[in-house]
């Protein structure tokens, strides 16, 4: 799959499985099943490169309150009223991720959660990223 200038377009293990969305990456948060090989982020046999500058920042601009260190990882601090409500939000990022195969770092601490995602596999971040960013963002609601 070659990567799009303009909007987004994905490609799944599910052969012929296709979307194009202009209606942001939160929107496909919830139709969008992104399955990864091995342990982080999804599979580059089919060489996808990671993402540059211009497209970070396009992609960037669709998922609320996440940052880009560097254009090589998404970051986000989620703040909760107490201990317990951030390590259940920890619990179902958790689940989400072994579901999906794409596994965050997660931070937990005292009323907080930051949650760092990149694809290792191309030490970068793929638009795949930017989807998990904003299923975090469903599962904190």
């Amino acid at each position: 799959m070659t990567r799009p200038a303009a909007g987004l377009t994905f490609s799944l293990r599910e052969p012929g499985f296709r979307t194009r969305s202009r209606e942001g990456l939160a929107g496909l948060a919830g139709r969008v099943d992104h399955r990864g090989e091995g342990t982080h982020g999804a599979s580059r046999k089919d060489g996808v490169p990671a993402l540059e500058r211009a497209e970070v920042a396009g992609l960037l601009a669709k998922v609320e309150g996440w940052e880009a260190p560097r254009d090589h990882h998404l970051t986000k601090t989620f703040r909760f009223p107490d201990f317990k409500t951030a390590l259940a939000f920890v619990d179902r990022v958790g689940a989400m991720a072994e579901e999906q195969g794409h596994h965050p770092d997660l931070h937990l601490a005292w009323g907080k959660v930051v949650v760092e995602i990149w694809t290792h596999k191309i030490d970068g971040l793929t638009e795949s990223d930017f989807v998990f960013a904003a299923k975090c963002d469903r599962l904190a609601r």
